[in-house]
């Protein structure tokens, strides 16, 4: 079996992820690790067991020759060091945000697309089990026709990515044009682009700064926290919710159709059917409640056996991803990811952020 050779640039938090699922991925091999701050590479090569560290990319590239190139920097070096990579003949993986903006991500696709390369982006949740589970009903005809999608994204300003990001006016996610937001609603996107196909829909967004936030003083000042995205497409409409202040902290995704409702909840990873009642009167209601009830202990269940498979596991969708990216090269496959919904997801950031930033001024 043919073994490709990776390497991964950017030794921040992500990249722990990335080192351990590369690590059980049989057909690969994970050749040497870079970073600007040597002690970051150091530390995650000893970790891993990687044999080769460094502080300079194109050193890297020369000496480790890898077939593949984990780029898990701050996206404003995303588009250079993606130049870099295939020009040495590497496929990129490119965490997200893709690029800062839609005409970076553009130019970042049509180089990777003309240097006969292939690419895909960091959006692992659509991979996560409960993804996978969503699209088996899906396909099964149980939602029928989509008519509407809610895609909910909480998010913890008092976890450690969160802490990074208040602590320092320095943070990169500072100088996104969509800051905060830039950095995670690929997540709550790609949730609804997969069922509003059009190309250019409509898209109103309204955000703001919620009083939970304290006043540093500085740039952190201008970073918003609370945001509700409206978007029309030609048969589906959707509605999506980034919060950082609802508590528990929630992620998760519901699907009205023609025939039912689907709630996929991301963090207890349990897919749920509601198909209306099939009894009249409160007769139907108590067993509408039973049948849900059933679907939790069903979808409670498989999650047991994936545990004791040793499948249930935080970077679930992010292993499924690259394996599935690995293959593609290896095996001549469609790209797990398309660079047509990657440009999709990015033209509707920007419009995103255009609106919301014309409403600060």
């Amino acid at each position: 079996m043919m073994k490709l050779k990776i390497a991964l640039v950017g030794c921040g938090q992500i990249a722990d992820g990335h080192a351990g699922e590369i690590k059980k991925i049989a057909n690969a091999e994970l050749v040497g690790v870079c970073d600007i701050e040597p002690i970051m590479a150091e530390q995650l090569a000893m970790r891993f067991n990687i044999p080769a560290y460094f502080s300079n990319f194109s050193e890297m590239l020369n000496r480790c020759r890898p077939d593949v190139v984990h780029i898990c920097t701050p996206p404003a070096s995303h588009l250079p060091l993606v130049k870099e990579a295939v020009t040495a003949g590497c496929h990129v993986y490119v965490e997200k945000p893709l690029a800062m903006d839609y005409d970076q991500c553009l130019a970042l696709v049509d180089l990777v697309l003309s240097s006969n390369r292939k690419i895909t982006i960091g959006h692992n949740s659509e991979f996560d089990p409960p993804s996978l589970d969503m699209r088996k009903l899906v396909e099964k005809g149980v939602l029928g026709d989509p008519v509407h999608i809610e895609s909910w994204f909480g998010y913890s300003l008092a976890g450690p990515f969160g802490k990074a990001i208040l602590s320092s006016p320095d943070h990169w996610v500072h100088r996104l044009p969509g800051k905060l937001f830039q950095n995670n609603i690929n997540h709550l996107l790609n949730k609804i682009t997969e069922f509003v196909k059009d190309e250019r829909p409509y898209v109103h967004a309204t955000a703001w700064k919620s009083y939970f936030l304290p006043k540093y003083g500085d740039i952190r000042d201008d970073l918003f926290d609370e945001l509700r995205i409206t978007i029309k497409g030609k048969d589906v409409s959707a509605y999506g919710t980034f919060t950082s202040n609802v508590k528990p902290v929630a992620q998760f995704t519901k699907l009205y159709g023609t025939k039912g409702i689907i709630e996929v909840d991301y963090n207890s990873r349990v897919v749920t059917v509601e198909p209306g009642a099939g009894l009249p009167s409160a007769i139907g209601r108590l067993v509408s409640g039973f049948s849900r009830s059933k679907a939790y202990a069903k979808s409670s269940f498989q999650n047991l056996w994936r545990f004791m498979k040793n499948e249930y596991h935080y970077f679930a969708g992010l292993n499924y991803l690259i394996t599935r990216f690995y293959e593609s090269i290896l095996q001549d496959k469609p790209l797990p990811i398309s660079t047509t919904d990657m440009l999709r997801i990015s033209w509707i950031m920007d419009e995103i952020f255009r609106q919301i930033n014309n409403n600060k001024e």
